[in-house]
């Protein structure tokens, strides 16, 4: 994976958009700002990692779904594997980016009581209704196609088998990365440790680097991730966005099954999907489920062991006898408010725009969110997908978005 961003002085003393995070969301919005004509202003990304070694992009199980209770989720993901699939076109015809493809599984969520069956059949309606290949089945139906599941449990699964399972989330985040740096988007590997307001406290006027430079700008983007709440507080502003803790294992099953896994999520919450050759991967969290250190990723051994394996043994029986390969702990940046988005400007800072909350489905939101808030800072408007449910002006009038699919 391409690592710019090295350099650690920007070039210029003012920039009409300063982008705070160099992560997936961040280069979205770099990548689609340096691809729509109608933006000629110049961008600074800065990212205080270059590795990007712990943030949430290199964390993820880079998969994507459909499976949403709100339409407007639907098809933000509807976006994602559009552009998933048709990355090269998308990205000028460059040959050097890889063709790539969605390896559609599908999710698979287990609902083990009426009132969580229902919760199914309504979302359903709203995702078919969304152009989405979401299907009901039942105990018998599950066993018919996937044997391997006990369901003595089970009232209802729902599965979608279109455009729903992994994708190669860290080819597009590193392309979208070089082609804006290519285009003229300069990335630097610093920090934003302060940021001054005008004198009415309206607009930010100038952001201070962790090197000592002060720097002007225009609109300033929060993408900053699990520490948003930090850059927020720079500004004045609060965001309810805080890093949780969620854990990853590869396991290797000594009789392993004889088809695609559909990422499974049990009525328990832990997840578990194909990752191919014999090997699985599984996600979960503890029941306790604070906020955390941005810098804690310390994996908590016991949790395997004693919760998430005998939950995916008792699910898939198979999974009793397996050796476990990998485990690693990445965060979500959680909205508490929702678990949705958090987007468009503040409502008293009017420069200060928000890309911040995603709450575990960032990853497959970024196209178009990136998208999105590259229209916004470039028009003030929404052109593709209108995003302004998302505006952080919901959070002031305490009207939150239900969305019932939050794994």
């Amino acid at each position: 994976m391409a690592t710019g961003g090295k350099q650690a002085t920007p070039l210029k003393s003012s920039y009409d958009i300063v982008i705070v995070g160099g992560a997936i969301m961040g280069s979205s919005t770099a990548w689609f700002l340096s691809d729509n004509k109608d933006f000629n202003g110049s961008v600074l990304v800065v990212e205080r990692d270059p590795t990007y070694e712990f943030c949430s992009t290199a964390h993820t199980n880079s998969c994507m779904r459909q499976q949403f209770s709100t339409e407007l989720n639907v098809r933000i993901s509807q976006f994602a594997a559009d552009f998933v699939k048709n990355s090269r076109e998308r990205m000028g015809g460059d040959e050097r980016v890889p063709e790539l493809s969605v390896q559609s599984f599908g999710y698979m969520y287990l609902a083990d009581n009426e009132a969580f069956a229902e919760v199914l059949r309504e979302s359903q309606q709203v995702q078919l209704a969304a152009g989405a290949a979401t299907q009901l089945m039942t105990p018998e139906d599950i066993l018919k196609s996937y044997p391997f599941y006990n369901v003595d449990d089970i009232v209802l699964g729902s599965i979608n088998l279109v455009d729903e399972g992994y994708w190669d989330g860290a080819a597009v985040f590193e392309w979208w990365r070089r082609q804006a740096q290519e285009r003229g988007v300069e990335y630097i590997s610093n920090e934003v440790t302060g940021m001054t307001k005008n004198a009415n406290g309206t607009r930010v006027e100038s952001i201070t680097l962790k090197s000592g430079e002060v720097i002007s700008c225009g609109q300033v983007v929060n993408a900053s991730g699990p520490r948003a709440s930090r850059t927020a507080k720079m500004a004045g502003v609060e965001v309810p966005v805080e890093p949780r803790k969620r854990y990853s294992w590869i396991f290797k099953a000594e009789q392993p099954l004889d088809r695609e896994l559909p990422l499974t999520i049990d009525p328990s919450g832990v997840h578990v999907r194909e990752n191919g050759g014999g090997t699985y991967q599984c996600g979960g969290h503890s029941d306790i489920d604070p906020a955390v250190e941005y810098d804690d990723f310390a994996v908590d051994q016991s949790l395997w062991e004693n919760h998430v394996w005998p939950i995916i043994a008792t699910r898939i029986p198979q999974f009793e006898s397996v050796k476990l390969t990998n485990e690693w702990g990445g965060h979500y940046s959680m909205n508490t408010f929702d678990h949705n988005a958090i987007m468009g400007p503040h409502n008293e800072v009017e420069n200060f725009i928000f890309l911040n909350g995603f709450s575990g489905h960032g990853l497959q939101q970024s196209p178009a969110m990136g998208r999105g808030t590259a229209e916004y800072l470039t028009y003030g408007e929404y052109r593709s997908l209108d995003l302004s449910p998302f505006h952080y002006e919901r959070i002031v009038k305490d009207n939150p978005i239900i969305e019932k699919a939050i794994i």
